[in-house]
Order: C-alpha cells, then sequence, then structure tokens
C-alpha cells in the first residue's frame, strides 16, 4: 500500500517515540493513532479511556467497540472532574484545567507502566478552533503526532478509509460540557438532561447532534440535510424533551458547527 508524505513521517514520529500510552476516546483521530501505535511499537503500546460525568455512557461503550475492533487493551480510568472548581464554574477556560487534570493522570499512568511518551489525537484543524485544552496539554509534555505530522481531520480520516477501518467517518464528538454557556455551573442533572435528549435524537437517526442547554431552553443542533426530518418527529420530541425536564424545544437554523458556545466569547 502505497503510503503518502504526511503517513510516513507520522510513522517514523510513533516509530521514534519507543513507547506509548494513548489518551483513547473512540474518536477517529485517537483510534487510528492508537492502530498505528499497535502497529509500529507492538508490546510497548496502551490506551486509555477517561471517564467522567463530563462523558455519555455511550462514549463509553462505543471506545470499547472500537478497542475490540481494533484488539487494543484499554483501561479505563475514572476520574471525577466536576470535583474540580475550575471545572464545574466553567469558566471560559474550563477546558484548560480539565486537560490540565487529564495530563496529569496519564502521566502518572505512563510512569507507571515504564512507557516514555502519552500522546493525543490532536490533529491541524484543531489548531484553528478554540482549544484552550491543546494548551495545557502541550504544557504538560503531551505529545501530538498529527500535529507533528501535519495531518488535517480530512487526511486521518482518509488514512483510517485507506486502512479499512470502520469508524473513518463517525462523527465528531465532543465532552457534554460543552454543551452549556460558559459561567453556568456544571452539574451532574444537567449533563444528565442534555446526554438524554441527544441520545433520544440518535436514537431517532440524527448522528450528527448537539442539544445546547440555555436554561430551561434545548437549542438543538443539526446538519442542514437532516433539519426538514426534523418536523416528522416535531410532537414526540417537544413531548420526550419535556419529560427530560426541557421548558422549550428550539432548533438553531444555523446549523451543527463544532463549538458554537465560542461564537459569543
Amino acid at each position: 500500500m502505497k503510503r503518502s508524505g504526511k503517513e510516513a513521517l507520522l510513522r517514523a514520529m510513533i516509530a521514534r517515540k519507543e513507547s506509548m500510552l494513548v489518551a483513547f476516546s473512540g474518536g477517529v483521530d485517537s483510534a487510528l493513532l492508537a492502530a498505528l501505535a499497535r502497529d509500529i511499537l507492538p508490546d510497548k503500546s496502551s490506551c486509555v479511556f477517561i471517564d467522567s460525568p463530563l462523558m455519555p455512557r455511550s462514549a463509553l461503550e462505543e471506545a470499547e467497540r472500537v478497542a475490540r475492533e481494533l484488539d487494543l487493551s484499554l483501561e479505563v480510568i475514572a476520574v471525577p472532574l466536576l470535583r474540580n472548581e475550575m471545572v464545574w464554574k466553567n469558566p471560559v477556560n474550563r477546558c484548560y484545567h480539565c486537560k490540565k487534570q487529564i495530563a496529569g493522570i496519564l502521566k502518572q499512568r505512563a510512569c507507571g507502566l515504564g512507557v516514555a511518551c502519552v500522546a493525543d489525537g490532536s490533529n491541524m484543524s484543531d489548531l484553528e478552533e478554540y482549544r484552550p485544552g491543546f494548551r495545557a496539554m502541550t504544557e504538560e509534555g503531551i505529545v501530538h503526532p498529527f500535529v507533528e505530522a501535519g495531518m488535517t481531520k480530512q487526511e486521518i480520516r482518509n488514512l483510517a478509509k485507506k486502512s479499512e477501518y470502520s469508524f473513518w467517518d463517525k462523527p465528531s464528538a465532543s465532552c457534554l460540557a460543552s454543551r452549556l454557556p460558559y459561567g453556568e455551573d456544571i452539574t451532574e442533572k444537567k449533563l444528565g438532561m442534555i446526554e438524554r435528549a441527544e441520545a433520544y435524537l440518535k436514537e431517532n437517526g440524527f448522528s450528527q447532534v448537539r442539544v445546547r442547554m440555555h436554561g430551561a431552553v434545548a437549542r438543538i443542533e443539526l446538519n442542514n440535510k437532516d433539519m426538514a426530518g426534523i418536523f416528522r418527529i416535531r410532537k414526540e420530541l417537544v413531548r420526550v424533551f419535556k419529560q427530560i425536564g426541557f421548558s422549550y424545544v428550539t432548533l438553531d437554523l444555523e446549523g451543527f458547527r463544532s463549538g458554537s458556545m465560542d461564537e459569543v466569547r
């Protein structure tokens, strides 16, 4: 199989690390990185999923499914992130404090395993967005192989597709805290409401979806092509969302976009 210059560079970078712990989410980026590390560093790579109230249960289940597909040994570490005041108070740089804590745990685990470095799936496309968490991870010495190789999200998807991995076109995901406006306290109750609302929409065939929570208002973001379809289940959707605890249900006519809460930052 012919390899592009970036892929060859990426593989060489991973090989030079000698051993690697991958921060694994089950998304396209971390899953591909874990698969490459497994192939290039056999018996010298490992994967850790950080579980917390900020992650929906479906994310853990999906990460475990992808790990089985790739024949990876996945370790799950539970982290009570909502005990961190700089996380639950939800300041504009919340992600920085969250990732700082996570990086420390990953580094501690890597040390215990005798692994040379911790790596994540950050890529060049991430650098185009507001990502204080990326800065925190970099400060803590977490390496970013895709960034070092100059690879974008689409290039990562293309490589995963060429490798015939089922997850190559998996929709992008983010933690549940990103559904709340900055400055609004994060609670397990609010996260649970958001998780249940998004699960309902996904069960009805809307794969790329966000339910942003503005007090008692649910603001639904969908891909433009899916907007018309939401009206087929409008009455049931309103009923379900009100049962969950929302007073009002709205559809954002701008559609889905990553990091929409940053637009008013």
